[in-house]
Protein backbone atom coordinates (compact mmCIF):
# COMPACT_ATOMS: atom_id res chain seq x y z
CA UNK A 1 0.00 0.00 0.00
CA UNK A 2 1.68 2.80 -1.53
CA UNK A 3 1.54 6.50 -0.90
CA UNK A 4 3.68 9.84 -1.19
CA UNK A 5 4.59 10.65 2.81
CA UNK A 6 3.49 14.53 2.04
CA UNK A 7 -0.32 13.57 1.43
CA UNK A 8 -0.50 12.03 4.83
CA UNK A 9 -1.89 14.90 6.46
CA UNK A 10 -3.22 16.40 3.62
CA UNK A 11 -5.79 12.77 3.33
CA UNK A 12 -6.65 13.13 7.03
CA UNK A 13 -7.95 17.03 5.57
CA UNK A 14 -10.57 14.98 3.99
CA UNK A 15 -13.70 14.81 6.05
CA UNK A 16 -15.50 11.94 4.56
CA UNK A 17 -12.87 10.25 6.37
CA UNK A 18 -13.23 11.22 10.00
CA UNK A 19 -17.34 11.04 8.93
CA UNK A 20 -16.24 7.14 8.32
CA UNK A 21 -14.48 6.79 11.86
CA UNK A 22 -17.35 8.92 13.45
CA UNK A 23 -19.88 6.29 12.06
CA UNK A 24 -17.84 3.29 13.20
CA UNK A 25 -19.88 2.72 15.99
CA UNK A 26 -17.58 -0.27 17.26
CA UNK A 27 -14.49 2.06 17.10
CA UNK A 28 -16.72 5.03 18.97
CA UNK A 29 -18.10 3.20 21.73
CA UNK A 30 -15.01 1.34 22.69
CA UNK A 31 -13.46 4.84 23.13
CA UNK A 32 -16.51 6.09 24.84
CA UNK A 33 -16.98 2.90 27.11
CA UNK A 34 -13.30 2.96 28.05
CA UNK A 35 -12.98 6.76 29.49
CA UNK A 36 -16.54 7.16 30.44
CA UNK A 37 -16.25 3.59 33.01
CA UNK A 38 -12.76 5.09 34.50
CA UNK A 39 -13.84 8.27 35.16
CA UNK A 40 -11.98 7.71 38.36
CA UNK A 41 -9.14 7.60 36.33
CA UNK A 42 -9.52 10.64 34.49
CA UNK A 43 -10.86 12.51 37.42
CA UNK A 44 -8.67 15.93 37.67
CA UNK A 45 -6.17 14.48 35.62
CA UNK A 46 -3.83 16.02 32.48
CA UNK A 47 -4.39 14.35 29.24
CA UNK A 48 -3.06 14.53 25.81
CA UNK A 49 -5.39 13.36 22.51
CA UNK A 50 -2.43 13.02 19.85
CA UNK A 51 -4.14 13.00 16.38
CA UNK A 52 -6.98 14.59 17.91
CA UNK A 53 -8.93 14.77 14.65
CA UNK A 54 -12.15 15.99 15.35
CA UNK A 55 -11.93 16.38 18.61
CA UNK A 56 -14.20 14.03 19.86
CA UNK A 57 -12.12 11.68 22.41
CA UNK A 58 -10.49 14.90 24.67
CA UNK A 59 -14.04 15.71 24.20
CA UNK A 60 -14.66 12.06 26.24
CA UNK A 61 -11.74 13.09 28.34
CA UNK A 62 -13.28 15.97 29.37
CA UNK A 63 -16.53 14.62 30.29
CA UNK A 64 -15.24 11.74 32.24
CA UNK A 65 -13.68 14.80 34.74
CA UNK A 66 -10.38 15.45 33.53
CA UNK A 67 -8.30 19.15 34.67
CA UNK A 68 -6.73 19.71 31.26
CA UNK A 69 -6.90 18.25 27.66
CA UNK A 70 -4.42 18.69 24.98
CA UNK A 71 -5.80 18.08 21.86
CA UNK A 72 -3.18 18.21 19.24
CA UNK A 73 -4.11 17.68 15.58
CA UNK A 74 -1.55 18.38 12.81
CA UNK A 75 -3.58 19.48 10.65
CA UNK A 76 -5.94 22.25 9.64
CA UNK A 77 -8.88 19.94 10.69
CA UNK A 78 -7.52 21.70 14.18
CA UNK A 79 -9.99 24.54 13.41
CA UNK A 80 -12.87 21.81 13.15
CA UNK A 81 -11.80 20.39 16.07
CA UNK A 82 -11.76 23.87 18.14
CA UNK A 83 -15.21 24.45 17.00
CA UNK A 84 -16.64 20.88 17.94
CA UNK A 85 -15.28 21.89 21.65
CA UNK A 86 -17.13 25.45 21.77
CA UNK A 87 -19.81 23.84 20.92
CA UNK A 88 -19.83 21.54 23.65
CA UNK A 89 -18.72 24.35 26.16
CA UNK A 90 -15.28 22.63 26.50
CA UNK A 91 -12.92 25.08 25.90
CA UNK A 92 -12.11 25.82 29.66
CA UNK A 93 -10.97 22.08 30.21
CA UNK A 94 -10.18 21.10 26.04
CA UNK A 95 -7.04 23.23 24.34
CA UNK A 96 -6.76 22.60 20.74
CA UNK A 97 -3.36 22.82 18.97
CA UNK A 98 -2.34 22.99 15.62
CA UNK A 99 0.84 20.71 15.89
CA UNK A 100 2.56 17.97 14.95
CA UNK A 101 2.89 15.98 18.05
CA UNK A 102 7.09 16.18 17.21
CA UNK A 103 6.57 19.83 17.40
CA UNK A 104 4.18 20.36 20.18
CA UNK A 105 5.48 21.50 23.52
CA UNK A 106 3.49 21.33 26.95
CA UNK A 107 3.31 24.90 28.68
CA UNK A 108 6.17 25.61 30.92
CA UNK A 109 3.27 25.13 33.74
CA UNK A 110 2.45 21.76 32.95
CA UNK A 111 5.62 19.06 33.49
CA UNK A 112 3.73 15.79 32.36
CA UNK A 113 0.77 14.81 31.22
CA UNK A 114 -1.14 11.33 33.19
CA UNK A 115 -2.93 10.08 30.34
CA UNK A 116 -2.13 9.94 26.72
CA UNK A 117 -5.23 9.09 24.52
CA UNK A 118 -5.11 8.17 20.74
CA UNK A 119 -6.64 6.36 17.91
CA UNK A 120 -3.45 5.88 15.90
CA UNK A 121 -4.33 2.06 14.57
CA UNK A 122 -4.10 2.03 10.71
CA UNK A 123 -5.17 -1.33 8.44
CA UNK A 124 -3.08 -4.40 9.82
CA UNK A 125 -2.77 -2.28 13.32
CA UNK A 126 0.65 -0.35 12.17
CA UNK A 127 -0.50 0.90 8.47
CA UNK A 128 0.33 4.54 8.54
CA UNK A 129 3.07 4.59 11.27
CA UNK A 130 1.12 6.52 13.49
CA UNK A 131 1.95 4.56 16.05
CA UNK A 132 5.64 6.50 16.21
CA UNK A 133 4.26 9.77 16.66
CA UNK A 134 1.97 8.57 20.05
CA UNK A 135 5.30 6.55 21.19
CA UNK A 136 6.99 9.96 20.61
CA UNK A 137 4.78 11.59 23.08
CA UNK A 138 5.04 8.99 25.57
CA UNK A 139 8.24 9.25 25.58
CA UNK A 140 8.31 13.49 25.53
CA UNK A 141 5.08 14.03 27.70
CA UNK A 142 3.45 11.20 29.60
CA UNK A 143 4.41 10.83 33.34
CA UNK A 144 6.35 7.55 34.43
CA UNK A 145 2.93 6.36 36.43
CA UNK A 146 0.90 7.47 33.13
CA UNK A 147 -1.36 5.86 31.54
CA UNK A 148 -1.92 5.04 27.43
CA UNK A 149 -5.70 4.41 25.93
CA UNK A 150 -5.24 1.80 24.55
CA UNK A 151 -2.53 0.29 26.28
CA UNK A 152 -2.62 -3.50 24.95
CA UNK A 153 -2.87 -4.31 21.19
CA UNK A 154 -2.66 -8.14 19.56
CA UNK A 155 -2.40 -8.78 16.02
CA UNK A 156 -4.09 -12.03 14.80
CA UNK A 157 -3.91 -13.97 11.67
CA UNK A 158 -5.29 -17.18 10.29
CA UNK A 159 -5.52 -18.85 7.19
CA UNK A 160 -9.28 -18.27 5.73
CA UNK A 161 -10.69 -18.91 2.23
CA UNK A 162 -11.52 -16.14 -0.16
CA UNK A 163 -14.51 -16.43 -2.15
CA UNK A 164 -14.38 -13.08 -3.74
CA UNK A 165 -10.94 -13.79 -5.28
CA UNK A 166 -11.68 -17.72 -6.12
CA UNK A 167 -15.25 -19.52 -5.89
CA UNK A 168 -17.21 -16.70 -6.97
CA UNK A 169 -16.03 -16.61 -10.40
CA UNK A 170 -16.81 -20.42 -10.75
CA UNK A 171 -20.10 -19.35 -12.56
CA UNK A 172 -21.07 -16.09 -13.70
CA UNK A 173 -24.63 -16.12 -15.27
CA UNK A 174 -23.63 -19.74 -16.63
CA UNK A 175 -20.39 -18.15 -17.42
CA UNK A 176 -16.84 -19.56 -16.06
CA UNK A 177 -14.65 -16.38 -15.62
CA UNK A 178 -12.09 -18.51 -13.63
CA UNK A 179 -9.44 -17.19 -16.10
CA UNK A 180 -10.29 -13.23 -15.46
CA UNK A 181 -10.12 -14.16 -11.64
CA UNK A 182 -6.81 -15.39 -11.93
CA UNK A 183 -5.54 -12.21 -13.67
CA UNK A 184 -7.44 -10.45 -11.34
CA UNK A 185 -5.36 -11.97 -8.25
CA UNK A 186 -2.34 -11.29 -10.09
CA UNK A 187 -3.12 -7.30 -10.49
CA UNK A 188 -4.24 -7.04 -7.08
CA UNK A 189 -1.18 -9.47 -5.36
CA UNK A 190 1.14 -6.40 -4.96
CA UNK A 191 -1.06 -5.12 -1.80
CA UNK A 192 -3.17 -6.74 0.91
CA UNK A 193 -6.79 -6.65 0.27
CA UNK A 194 -8.90 -4.77 3.04
CA UNK A 195 -12.33 -6.74 3.19
CA UNK A 196 -14.91 -8.20 5.16
CA UNK A 197 -14.00 -12.20 6.50
CA UNK A 198 -16.61 -14.17 6.96
CA UNK A 199 -16.51 -16.31 10.17
CA UNK A 200 -17.25 -19.31 8.25
CA UNK A 201 -14.01 -18.93 5.73
CA UNK A 202 -11.67 -18.56 8.40
CA UNK A 203 -9.77 -22.37 8.70
CA UNK A 204 -8.71 -21.52 11.97
CA UNK A 205 -9.80 -19.27 15.05
CA UNK A 206 -6.26 -16.92 14.53
CA UNK A 207 -3.34 -17.10 15.98
CA UNK A 208 -1.12 -14.23 17.89
CA UNK A 209 1.17 -12.54 15.42
CA UNK A 210 2.51 -10.24 17.20
CA UNK A 211 1.57 -8.36 21.07
CA UNK A 212 2.40 -4.84 21.82
CA UNK A 213 2.36 -3.34 25.02
CA UNK A 214 2.31 0.41 24.37
CA UNK A 215 3.45 1.59 27.95
CA UNK A 216 6.75 -0.20 27.07
CA UNK A 217 7.32 -1.20 23.27
CA UNK A 218 10.29 0.82 21.37
CA UNK A 219 9.86 2.79 18.61
CA UNK A 220 12.50 0.94 16.90
CA UNK A 221 10.52 -2.52 17.54
CA UNK A 222 8.20 -1.49 14.77
CA UNK A 223 10.86 -2.04 12.13
CA UNK A 224 9.89 -5.73 11.65
CA UNK A 225 7.07 -8.13 12.88
CA UNK A 226 8.02 -11.92 11.93
CA UNK A 227 6.44 -14.93 12.58
CA UNK A 228 6.68 -18.62 11.78
CA UNK A 229 4.13 -20.91 12.36
CA UNK A 230 3.13 -24.26 12.29
CA UNK A 231 -1.00 -23.82 12.37
CA UNK A 232 -3.32 -26.94 12.57
CA UNK A 233 -6.44 -26.54 10.66
CA UNK A 234 -9.89 -26.49 12.70
CA UNK A 235 -11.85 -26.79 9.69
CA UNK A 236 -11.77 -28.36 6.26
CA UNK A 237 -12.29 -25.68 3.60
CA UNK A 238 -9.94 -24.23 0.86
CA UNK A 239 -6.50 -22.26 1.83
CA UNK A 240 -6.80 -19.14 -0.28
CA UNK A 241 -4.59 -17.06 1.91
CA UNK A 242 -4.55 -15.35 5.27
CA UNK A 243 -6.54 -13.19 7.18
CA UNK A 244 -5.27 -10.36 9.93
CA UNK A 245 -6.63 -8.34 12.26
CA UNK A 246 -6.29 -7.04 15.50
CA UNK A 247 -7.71 -6.20 18.56
CA UNK A 248 -6.87 -3.12 21.17
CA UNK A 249 -7.55 -3.39 25.18
CA UNK A 250 -7.69 -0.59 26.84
CA UNK A 251 -6.54 0.45 30.99
CA UNK A 252 -9.31 -0.47 33.20
CA UNK A 253 -9.82 -1.25 37.36
CA UNK A 254 -9.04 -4.68 36.71
CA UNK A 255 -7.57 -6.66 33.65
CA UNK A 256 -11.34 -9.03 33.49
CA UNK A 257 -13.05 -5.07 33.39
CA UNK A 258 -11.51 -3.87 30.27
CA UNK A 259 -12.70 -3.16 26.94
CA UNK A 260 -11.79 -4.50 24.40
CA UNK A 261 -11.76 -3.45 20.61
CA UNK A 262 -11.95 -5.93 18.59
CA UNK A 263 -11.39 -5.98 14.37
CA UNK A 264 -11.96 -10.03 14.04
CA UNK A 265 -14.14 -11.52 11.26
CA UNK A 266 -16.74 -12.71 14.39
CA UNK A 267 -16.55 -9.29 15.90
CA UNK A 268 -19.14 -6.15 14.95
CA UNK A 269 -18.08 -4.76 11.70
CA UNK A 270 -15.91 -1.51 12.04
CA UNK A 271 -13.95 0.79 8.82
CA UNK A 272 -10.88 -1.69 9.61
CA UNK A 273 -12.44 -4.31 8.46
CA UNK A 274 -9.71 -7.29 7.96
CA UNK A 275 -6.70 -7.78 5.90
CA UNK A 276 -6.41 -10.61 3.39
CA UNK A 277 -2.79 -11.97 1.91
CA UNK A 278 -4.78 -14.02 -1.07
CA UNK A 279 -2.42 -16.61 -2.26
CA UNK A 280 -1.48 -17.33 -5.90
CA UNK A 281 -3.65 -20.25 -7.35
CA UNK A 282 -0.58 -22.86 -8.17
CA UNK A 283 -0.45 -23.21 -4.23
CA UNK A 284 -4.38 -23.25 -3.04
CA UNK A 285 -5.60 -26.21 -1.75
CA UNK A 286 -8.43 -28.52 0.29
CA UNK A 287 -6.96 -28.87 3.12
CA UNK A 288 -9.09 -30.84 5.78
CA UNK A 289 -9.36 -30.55 9.71
CA UNK A 290 -6.24 -31.27 11.90
CA UNK A 291 -3.86 -30.41 8.49
CA UNK A 292 -0.79 -27.94 9.05
CA UNK A 293 0.19 -25.03 7.62
CA UNK A 294 3.81 -24.13 7.96
CA UNK A 295 4.20 -20.42 7.20
CA UNK A 296 6.36 -17.30 8.13
CA UNK A 297 4.52 -14.23 8.05
CA UNK A 298 7.00 -10.90 7.56
CA UNK A 299 5.57 -7.16 8.22
CA UNK A 300 8.89 -5.02 7.35
CA UNK A 301 8.76 -0.96 7.36
CA UNK A 302 9.30 0.21 3.63
CA UNK A 303 12.58 1.71 3.53
CA UNK A 304 11.31 4.46 1.12
CA UNK A 305 8.27 5.43 3.03
CA UNK A 306 8.26 4.67 6.99
CA UNK A 307 4.57 4.88 7.18
CA UNK A 308 4.11 1.79 5.08
CA UNK A 309 4.97 -1.63 5.66
CA UNK A 310 5.60 -4.99 3.19
CA UNK A 311 3.50 -7.96 3.87
CA UNK A 312 5.78 -11.20 2.71
CA UNK A 313 4.55 -14.57 3.52
CA UNK A 314 6.22 -17.97 2.59
CA UNK A 315 5.00 -21.80 2.80
CA UNK A 316 7.13 -24.36 4.10
CA UNK A 317 6.79 -27.79 3.57
CA UNK A 318 4.86 -29.10 6.89
CA UNK A 319 7.60 -32.44 7.11
CA UNK A 320 10.66 -30.07 7.28
CA UNK A 321 9.82 -27.96 10.11
CA UNK A 322 9.30 -27.79 13.48
CA UNK A 323 6.04 -27.99 15.06
CA UNK A 324 4.96 -26.75 18.20
CA UNK A 325 4.44 -28.93 21.60
CA UNK A 326 2.20 -30.59 22.00
CA UNK A 327 0.98 -29.90 18.47
CA UNK A 328 -2.89 -31.10 17.30
CA UNK A 329 -1.91 -31.91 13.42
CA UNK A 330 -2.12 -35.31 11.93
CA UNK A 331 1.11 -35.62 11.18
CA UNK A 332 2.19 -39.18 12.18
CA UNK A 333 5.38 -37.53 14.80
CA UNK A 334 2.97 -35.08 16.45
CA UNK A 335 0.41 -38.13 17.28
CA UNK A 336 2.55 -40.34 18.90
CA UNK A 337 4.70 -37.29 20.87
CA UNK A 338 1.21 -36.23 21.98
CA UNK A 339 -0.03 -39.42 22.95
CA UNK A 340 3.37 -39.51 24.84
CA UNK A 341 2.86 -36.46 26.85
CA UNK A 342 -0.85 -37.35 27.89
CA UNK A 343 0.59 -40.73 28.70
CA UNK A 344 3.14 -39.23 30.81
CA UNK A 345 0.56 -36.77 32.81
CA UNK A 346 -1.53 -39.28 33.37
CA UNK A 347 1.24 -42.15 34.82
Amino acid sequence: MDMDPDKYFADYEDLAVHELMLKDRPRQEAYYQAIMSNSTMFKDKVVLDVGAGTGILSAFCAKAGARLVYAVEATNLAKIALQVIEENALTSIVKVCESKIEEFQLPETEEKVDIIVSEWMGFYLLHEGMLDSVLYARDHFLKPSGKMFPNETILYVAPCQVPSRYDDWVNVNGISMTKFAAHLREQKSKKPEVANVQPTDLLHEGTVMHWMNLEEVKIDELSSVIMKEVITVQRSGKFQGFCIWFDCRFPAQSYEDAVILSTGPRAPLTHWKQCIVVLPTKVCEEVEENQPIAFEMKMLRKQDNPRFYDLEVELFDPDDVEHPTPCDCFLTKCILLKTHLQTMDTS
